[in-house]
């Protein structure tokens, strides 16, 4: 953990001088040019709809350093470097980060797990070195969180010690945990990187702990957000950023961001910060539009979007064929341009296979990630699975496979049911080998949904089950019963 006086050594490599500020600023008024692909559809409610047109110069092109330590999606933040027309490094060895011109920390997952895999790889101490030498550096999520002294999660683990503070979970009285959604920013200073946020807009969230502003670490405080209480949303000093949202997750806002950086239009400026106007539900967390995609392979072997009643997805026609309502990765895209805050593909009939040798729903996933910038979600056959040669497969294998192919986060259903009635019969006891707590354990419990199929089980009334019994006021069971208990569903009904 960094002393004082490193600390303030530290500063003195990151603050920019007046020169190094006037040419990023002179940088920034070359940018020109719209890029193609980024039409501006509004993302979702109440987020502004006007849209800034992006831009990009052929001459500041060139090579990231992106460090992906294999812990959750990092395909989107590479699918936005790649469409803003710069090539990508992966980060192989500890000399690479130190060499690199412009590195990208998109940390995902658990803080106690993402600095064990630093350290096994050797890379703690470069990633002080390079943030100490004042090279454009930008976290995302957990990048921004791991370079404080250290987070209570994990049962207490220390940080990378950059920026004085400790993260916390978010507590509150009827407080949702995680925070997941679109918020908005309150700005603290201007900066170069957030110039194409305007106030009121919203970015997309998804973490179970913050930070919080305080005098300490006040000087490196871009701009704040609101849930339960302020926490720290963005940081800056010098070239060296961070950010607790989403951008690749953020739609056209968030790419903005990223090419903000990438061409090195970060400078901080004296100019008075646009303070919001926003007050009330125009503030804070935004309703979702989550477009929520059946998937399933048709007769002729190709994936295609369906929808059926209780399972039923084929035609009632001659020849019977699966209801065909389009492809999903045009879907998803249409979706997305339409304004969708979230894409979910569900593969239906997941529970039969080992998804891990369903190449067309994993292509699925990367080729979505490259034209969809708002988080997508999978689900179907997430489990632990033994297939017919006598291999068996964690279900966090499985998860691996989805979140390394573009997904942000992953549905379990089925084995959901099954984990819950272990729960139940052993007493409310964990044991962390089920599908929930190890997939959580790994990429945090922000990265696991839990999808519930339920049924109405029709009953005379509450005597004649155990369980909690709802009365129907306006459908009624086959001989008139008008009390039901709902079923969790498993394998498709």
């Amino acid at each position: 953990r960094p002393t004082a006086s490193s600390r303030a050594s530290w500063d003195r490599h990151c603050t920019p001088s007046p020169r190094t500020m006037a040419l990023a600023a002179c940088s920034s008024s070359l940018l020109a040019r719209p890029i193609a692909g980024f039409s501006g559809s509004s993302r979702g409610v109440r987020r502004a709809s006007s849209r800034h047109p992006m831009r990009v110069v052929a001459a500041s092109k060139g090579e990231v350093t992106l460090l992906d330590y294999g812990a959750g999606n990092v395909r989107s933040v590479r699918n936005a470097i790649i469409k803003l027309g710069f090539t990508v490094k992966d980060v192989t060895t500890a000399e690479e980060i130190l060499c690199a011109d412009k590195l990208i920390f998109p940390g995902v997952g658990a803080f106690g797990s993402a600095m064990e895999i630093l350290k096994q790889r050797g890379l703690v101490d470069p990633l002080k070195e390079y943030c100490a030498s004042g090279k454009p550096f930008m976290g995302v999520c957990l990048g921004l969180q791991l370079l404080f002294d250290g987070s209570e999660e994990s049962g207490g683990v220390e940080g990378l010690g950059i920026i004085p503070g400790t993260v916390r979970k978010f507590t509150g009285d009827d407080l949702i945990v995680p925070h997941i959604g679109w918020n908005t920013l309150e700005v603290k200073k201007n900066s170069g990187l957030l110039s194409d946020v305007p106030p009121n807009d919203r970015l997309y969230f998804v973490h179970s702990y913050r930070a919080t502003p305080e005098p300490k670490n006040k000087d490196w405080i871009l701009a704040t957000c609101d849930y339960g209480g302020e926490f720290v949303a963005a940081v800056q000093k010098g070239e060296v950023c961070a950010l607790q949202f989403h951008p690749e997750k953020s739609g056209a806002r968030g790419i903005g961001i990223f090419q903000n950086f990438l061409e090195g239009n970060v400078a901080e400026t004296d100019t008075p910060v646009v303070k919001s106007s926003a007050s009330g539900t125009d503030k804070g967390l935004a309703r979702r539009v989550i477009a929520c995609l059946d998937v399933r392979s048709n007769d002729n072997g190709d994936l295609v979007v369906t929808k059926g009643d209780s399972y039923d997805v084929r035609e009632k026609s001659e020849g019977g064929d699966v209801r065909n309502l389009g492809k999903p990765v045009e879907l998803a895209k249409k979706y997305y341009d339409q304004g969708a805050d979230e894409v979910a593909f569900l593969n239906i009939t997941g529970y039969r296979d080992l998804p891990l040798n369903d190449a067309p729903m994993l292509e699925v996933l990367k080729r979505s990630s490259e034209t969809v910038f708002v988080p997508l979600t999978v689900g179907g056959g997430i489990r632990d699975f033994t297939d017919s040669n006598g291999k068996s497969y964690t279900s966090l294998e499985v998860a691996s496979a989805y979140f390394s192919s573009g997904a942000d986060k992953i549905s379990i259903g089925s084995d959901a049911v099954y984990v819950a009635e272990k729960y139940y019969a052993t007493q409310k006891t964990k044991d962390g080998t089920t599908s929930v707590e190890q997939i959580s354990a790994r990429y945090g419990a922000q990265a696991v949904v839990i999808s519930i199929d339920p049924r109405r089980v029709w009953v005379k009334g509450p005597k004649d089950t155990k369980n909690k019994v709802v009365e129907s006021t306006k459908k009624k069971g086959p001989n008139g019963e008008t009390c039901c208990w709902w079923q969790c569903t498993v394998k498709g009904g």
